[in-house]
């Protein structure tokens, strides 16, 4: 009886920790780790997801020719729009710094003393164009009347003529009325002139208005219905309204809501963030390499939440001028899709594949490879167990400071681990030398297998 109970409680120590069942005493099969091996180290899903383990594939990539360069986001020239005050006024904000507008949105109105001066400017034209016109219709019908007066004293002279009669007092008559006709022409041209003077002025009060109004002409001069008749729409405006002329969001307010501004002060500035270019800047040693390049990936720094193969791809064009004394170049990379973190001011790598006759080899991100003493091990995915690592001494090739060649030890198409890496090394080493095996328990703590 005194034998049988420490033999019970060092099957229930043993039970504990195999998870509650008893080891099987068959021999293991091939693709199942061989006991005491030193290099696969157990990592279930609970095990992974409370460590937070993450896996990357291994691909082919030419590290050997790719160059990386560091840069950072900022607007393209076109990305900004100023919004100005047309006229003197006071201003009312109708937007908040950084809010979303769209096309149309209202962006501030404003009161402006020189209104009334462009209302009575467009009405003045149109009186005058009015009255040019009536005084045309009536220097014409006195032209007609003239010219008919005339024909009759002509057809009465020459009835006269053809009995040998002369009127003197008819014949005065008819030189005193041809003699009008050139002045009632001249009455006719003034009028024409004074219509398009009339016209002229119109034309440049409506095209002010409609700037200081934000509304086209045809907009302005539409007739609305009243109580009292219609009347153009011109002359209903009191407050005059800034609307956005593009999406964006609001960057800058230089005024203060209710002041009184002249023109042309600025009011605000609307960006449109998406609207980015990447700026970086390369060696000058390598214009000859960079200049038949049209296409590239601006990728963003390691560490930044982002995976190893975030990337957006871009075109690239090289600045206009080097500097001389830093003999850089300015590279400028325009992207030809959306990102997230494609914003101003990011900073990021320029990721540039020179043209070259290597071929692309097996790399993993640098990331995935920990320093263990003097060498560099990386954790790889069993293919037949997912549920494994098997930890590997990586045979390192070429190095572009985000991806590094592996020479052996993979195969195209296998997972290492990203994420974890470090804390996995921590884990099978003991004292400067590899642990045995072990497994990881739910809570993330690891238990070598003796």
């Amino acid at each position: 009886m005194m034998r049988t109970l420490p033999s019970i409680l060092l099957a229930l120590t043993v039970l504990a920790c195999t998870g509650g069942e008893p080891k099987s005493e068959e021999a293991p099969r091939e693709d199942e780790p061989k006991p005491g091996s030193t290099n696969r180290t157990a990592l279930p899903a609970t095990v992974r997801a409370n460590l937070g383990i993450t896996f990357v594939t291994v691909e082919r990539r030419a590290v050997e020719r790719t160059r990386r360069l560091a840069g950072a986001f900022e607007l393209e020239p076109l990305a900004r729009r100023e919004y100005r005050l047309p006229l003197a006024g006071t201003v009312e904000l109708a937007v908040a710094q950084y809010a979303p507008v769209k096309e149309g949105d209202l962006l501030f109105r404003y009161r402006s003393p020189e209104w009334p001066e462009l209302q009575h400017e467009i009405l003045q034209g149109e009186q005058t164009i009015d009255a040019s016109k009536a005084e045309i219709e009536v220097v014409r019908t006195k032209i007609v009347e003239t010219e008919t007066q005339l024909a009759t004293l002509e057809a009465r002279l020459q009835s006269l003529a053809e009995f040998e009669i002369r009127r003197a007092d008819l014949e005065q008559d008819r030189a005193e009325i041809a003699a009008s006709l050139p002045r009632l022409q001249a009455e006719l041209a003034l009028a024409k002139t004074k219509l398009a003077g009339g016209e002229r002025t119109r034309e440049h009060a409506l095209h002010r208005a409609a700037a200081a109004a934000g509304l086209n002409e045809e907009d302005l001069v539409h007739e609305v219905e009243q109580p009292g008749g219609a009347r153009p729409a011109y002359a209903l405006i009191q407050w005059l309204e800034v609307r956005a002329e593009d999406k964006g969001v609001v960057e800058l307010l230089a005024v203060t809501d209710g002041s009184f501004h002249e023109a042309p002060t600025l009011v605000l500035t609307v960006v449109d963030p998406t609207r980015v270019r990447f700026r970086a800047r390369g060696l000058q040693a390598d214009l000859s390499d960079l200049a038949g390049i049209a296409a590239a990936r601006v990728v963003p720094p390691s560490g930044d939440g982002y995976g190893p193969g975030e990337g957006l791809a871009v075109t690239l064009a090289l600045g206009l001028e080097a500097n001389p004394t830093t003999r850089l170049l300015d590279l400028i990379a325009t992207p030809t899709e959306a990102a997230p973190w494609a914003r101003m001011g990011i900073a990021a790598f320029l990721e540039v594949v020179l043209a070259g006759e290597s071929a692309p080899a097996l790399a993993v991100p640098r990331a995935a490879v920990v320093r263990d003493g003097l060498t560099h091990v990386l954790f790889r995915r069993d293919p037949k167990n997912p549920d494994e690592v098997i930890r590997v001494e990586a045979d390192l090739g070429a190095d572009d400071g985000r991806w590094v060649v592996l020479q052996s030890g993979v195969l195209a198409g296998d997972e290492v681990v990203l994420e974890g890496a470090y804390e996995l090394r921590l884990a099978t080493q003991q004292s400067g030398s590899s642990q045995k095996a072990g497994h990881f328990h739910s809570d993330g703590t690891f238990h070598g297998e003796d």
